[in-house]
């Protein structure tokens, strides 16, 4: 860790030490006291540099609704609730949530997307130019899968079996991340949406494609495990995938989100995690990509 001490900050944010100290005392800038020194983390300095920045009008609100949008998840609805922080959620898909971002309508958006990237999320939040300030957080990796009613009656044990038995499979809509996986595993089948029997119309999250299938529209479809539990449904794993929080560098320091990320640390959340089966905590909280 690139350590300034309190004389090369203030030259290295060009201001003067009288000046810095006011910072310091009024708990606006990053640093810690070390054997009765000051001391400013070089990289925490250039965020807190990024978190102040000051656009023009019309690009986007200074302050966004205290809002994650994006990709509705059960663990992640949960913790906006548990965690005293403030927040809602607008749960409409990873591009969805991500569109809002970018017009400054949602303050995060919740994302798991799929590509031929090795991580497809980093790929997706380097790409956005209009998202030159962008922070992804870890959240959580998640199972997903095929959903299945009980004890699988047709069974469907991959998406081979799904095409070939020309089972009705309910799907969600376009942009989102369950979408986008189900594209990547077609081209991987060798296959193209149109081979699908596919139900329509599509289930705006998770949880409502569990209820289409646990209701007999549809014989199957792509969602978490958690969903698959919580709707006592029968579910064959496909993949495993990154879901983080997707934001812009001034929301991170924002009280509401350091609420939210101090309680990923705590053991309610995890153990909530393992209720709810599914995932794998270890990325909670964790910075995984900024620029």
């Amino acid at each position: 860790m690139d350590l300034l001490t309190t004389s090369q900050a203030a030259d290295y944010l060009r201001l003067g030490e009288r000046k810095l100290y006011e910072l310091v005392a009024e708990g606006r800038i990053p640093c810690s006291k070390v054997t009765g020194k000051w001391l400013f983390p070089r990289h925490e300095l250039d965020r807190w540099v990024m978190s102040e920045l000051v656009r023009p009008s019309g690009m986007v609100p200074p302050e966004p609704p205290p809002i994650v949008g994006g990709s509705q998840d059960d663990l992640l609805d949960w913790s906006l609730r548990q965690s005293g922080s403030g927040l809602a959620g607008l749960a409409e898909g990873t591009e969805g949530g991500v569109g809002r971002l970018l017009r400054g309508e949602v303050a995060a958006a919740a994302v798991h997307f799929h590509s031929e990237a090795e991580d497809a999320n980093i790929a997706a939040a380097a790409a956005m130019p209009r998202l030159h300030d962008a922070v992804l957080v870890g959240f959580v990796r998640r199972e997903q899968g095929l959903l299945l009613p009980p004890e699988n009656p047709k069974s469907l044990n991959s998406l081979q079996d799904v095409l070939a038995s020309g089972a009705s499979m309910a799907v969600r809509q376009h942009g989102a991340g369950a979408e986008m996986l189900l594209s990547v595993l077609l081209a991987g089948a060798g296959a193209v949406a149109a081979d699908l029997n596919r139900v329509h119309p599509p289930c705006l999250t998770g949880p409502d494609l569990a209820v289409a299938i646990r209701s007999g529209r549809a014989d199957c479809g792509i969602a978490t495990r958690a969903a698959a539990c919580g709707a006592g449904l029968a579910f064959v794993p496909l993949v495993w995938e990154n879901f983080d929080l997707l934001m812009r560098q001034r929301t991170y320091f924002q009280p509401s989100f350091q609420a939210l990320l101090g309680f990923l640390t705590r053991t309610d959340f995890s153990d909530r995690a393992a209720e709810l089966t599914g995932y794998d905590v270890s990325p909670a909280g964790k910075i995984r990509f900024f620029k």
